[in-house]
């Protein structure tokens, strides 16, 4: 309902000029950021849904606070996914403490203390565009503000577009690195390197 009568404009930029950009990471060289995190926060999305990512991602949660003393914390939005609350059944299946999920009011501020933004399968609601240009279809949905955190890592299939079909300006931000691949390959590559350490 909120995106019907959205889809890409006029002034929708080419999508090989969008992602020239982009700067692509591996597994490996994520463990070695979130090894120095202090705090990380997880924003899931549609993708991790389709992958049924929500078990390795609880998994990988509590290694970064058992081996590296990391305080996780989930921030949730309520559209993410197919359905209000999608993310919420998802990560309570996998028995993710309920204290642990903030909605985007909770969170926002505190995304600019937050060393490291996990994005896992979320599009259009982490896409700052939302929130800095006019012309954009999707501006003034509010968002989450993960672009804020010192480092984000994006986990993708691949470059395409949100449900909205609006191309996403948060990853090519300087501080995202993208992680391609399937949501719960990603995050089992992840947690291997994260044991390695």
């Amino acid at each position: 309902v909120m995106f019907s009568a959205m889809g890409p404009t006029a002034d929708t930029p080419d999508a090989d000029e969008v992602y020239k950009n982009v700067k692509a990471t591996s597994a490996d060289e994520i463990a070695m950021m979130l090894e120095t995190a202090q705090r990380v926060v997880i924003v899931p999305g549609y993708g991790m849904a389709v992958a049924q990512a929500q078990h390795a991602v609880r998994d990988l949660a509590n290694l970064l606070e058992s081996k590296f003393g990391c305080e996780v914390e989930y921030s949730v939005h309520p559209v993410a996914g197919r359905m209000p609350g999608h993310m919420n059944v998802l990560l309570a299946e996998a028995n993710v403490p309920y204290d642990l999920l903030y909605d985007q009011d909770e969170i926002n501020a505190a995304f600019p203390q937050t060393d490291v933004a996990l994005v896992i399968g979320a599009n259009d609601v982490v896409n700052p565009t939302a929130r800095t240009n006019p012309e954009s279809p999707i501006y003034g949905m509010p968002i989450l503000d993960a672009d804020k955190a010192h480092n984000v890592i994006v986990i993708k299939r691949g470059q395409g577009k949100g449900f909205s079909g609006v191309e996403n300006a948060l990853f090519f931000a300087d501080n995202t690195r993208m992680l391609y691949g399937d949501g719960q390959t990603m995050v089992g590559e992840l947690i291997q390197a994260v044991k390695e350490l």
